[in-house]
């Protein structure tokens, strides 16, 4: 999960869908194949033109020319037709210009991502000041190279962090490391190098020896993180048994994986103190602005930094401790670009960062039913009263009759004994 080569799950529809381009390519073949037939079409009648009379011959000559036209201007709409078709298919078909569509994991209660590299490309694009929006692909998606994260942008798929960086910088000039000299810019390639091909590797071995201490210290639900309606402990098992198994054997491959755990943890807390030294009481890596390797940094040292403090991890404690100035720029970082982590945390909210519509016809609506019901309530309660009132007043009339009858029969019996 921590890089991106090694976050390909089992091929999925989605997956295949990405293939059929491929299928493509016969059919713009079969195209230039009777293009090529139609101008062999026309060198036959041209030659056929030859052996008949001077007028036949011109006559011939001029229909074979006309062929030969003709399969010219084919031959030249073949390769237009091919270059249409080969242009690669994106998930976002009603894709709004110049609007970045990212394809990364899904949100965790502790950090925007527990993937570095798709942390890393969120932290640039908010600091290059690009509009971009999350896909929320319930982590079904890939791009073509197997990765994640990726972008779209007008169309088009950009994979690998680092590309995708080099290529928005170029296309919409927000080159972070503009005002750096070469000297700086050296430094930076070899840093980023060290945090990408080393540490990274250093945190990936801690991870998948220890997956079920990895979700308890990001407090990873696993239903929502992978999209699945599985129970949380059939999940967590075959997360703790594949997860572990396949990261073990990339960080064994990678060559860091053949030490042992302790000297494992001492090159990790090697490039801390590296970084540390580097950054110094500076704000950031090379004075008062961010620069990609900030970018880079904060997506690694967030990973560790963030960790909860139920789960205890070595190089957590060694960078609080010995590194403090390297917390002090996990947390300017994080201000800076990430105003929204509390919702991004709370809520797991993909694009917290993009304002929501305010439902201003909704409260319209709501006010008015209000006043509405208001009124009604009103109403039915004068209602009420009046009738009420009407109720007694009847009660009364019927009680003077009764009154009457009364006193009448009352006068009746007394003039009787009289």
């Amino acid at each position: 999960m921590a890089t991106e080569v090694e976050n390909k799950p089992l091929a999925t529809e989605e997956e295949k869908k990405t293939e059929l381009p491929a299928a493509g390519v016969e059919k713009k073949d079969d195209s230039a194949t009777a293009a090529a037939a139609a101008t062999a079409d026309g060198d036959k009648k041209a030659a056929e033109g030859e052996k008949t009379g001077t007028e036949n011959h011109a006559a011939d000559a001029g229909a074979g020319g006309d062929a030969a036209a003709t399969s010219a201007a084919a031959t030249e709409q073949a390769p237009a037709k091919k270059e249409k078709e080969v242009k690669p298919l994106v998930h976002k078909a009603n894709f709004e210009k110049d609007v970045v569509y990212l394809y990364q994991f899904t949100r965790t209660p502790l950090l925007p991502s527990m993937s570095p590299y798709c942390l890393k490309v969120e932290t640039w694009l908010r600091l290059a000041g690009l509009k971009y929006e999350n896909v929320d692909h319930k982590l079904k998606l890939r791009s073509k190279k197997g990765q994640l994260p990726f972008v779209e942008v007008n169309g088009e798929e950009i994979a690998d962090s680092a590309i995708i960086i080099k290529e928005l910088a170029q296309r919409y000039e927000k080159d972070l490391d503009a005002a750096l000299t070469q000297e700086q810019r050296n430094i930076a390639h070899a840093m980023i190098s060290m945090l990408e091909n080393h540490l990274i590797w250093v945190l990936l071995f801690w991870r998948s020896k220890n997956p079920d201490l990895m979700i308890k210290g990001y407090k990873v639900n696993l239903q929502h993180a992978l999209g699945s309606r599985l129970p949380n402990a059939v999940l967590n098992f075959l997360f703790k048994f594949q997860f572990g198994r396949k990261g073990a054997k990339k960080v064994k491959a990678q060559g860091l994986g053949v030490h042992k755990p302790e000297e494992i943890e001492e090159f990790g807390k090697q490039d801390l103190k590296v970084l540390s030294e580097l950054l110094a009481d500076k704000p950031f890596f090379f004075g008062d602005e961010p620069t990609t390797l900030d970018c880079v940094a904060f997506s690694v040292l967030a990973q560790v930094h963030y960790i909860s403090d139920e789960v205890k991890y070595a190089l957590k404690e060694f960078m609080q401790e010995n590194c403090p100035n390297l917390v002090g720029h996990v947390s300017r970082i994080k201000e800076r670009c990430f105003p929204d982590w509390d919702d991004i945390c709370t809520k797991l909210d993909l694009n917290a960062h993009l304002p929501k519509p305010e439902p201003e016809t909704k409260e319209n609506k709501e006010g008015a039913d209000t006043e509405k019901t208001a009124e009604q309530d009103k109403n039915e309660s004068e209602k009420e009263l009046e009738k009420d009132n009407s109720n007694e007043k009847t009660e009364k009339k019927e009680e003077k009759p009764e009154k009457a009858a009364v006193e009448e029969n009352k006068e009746k019996e007394e003039a009787a004994a009289k």
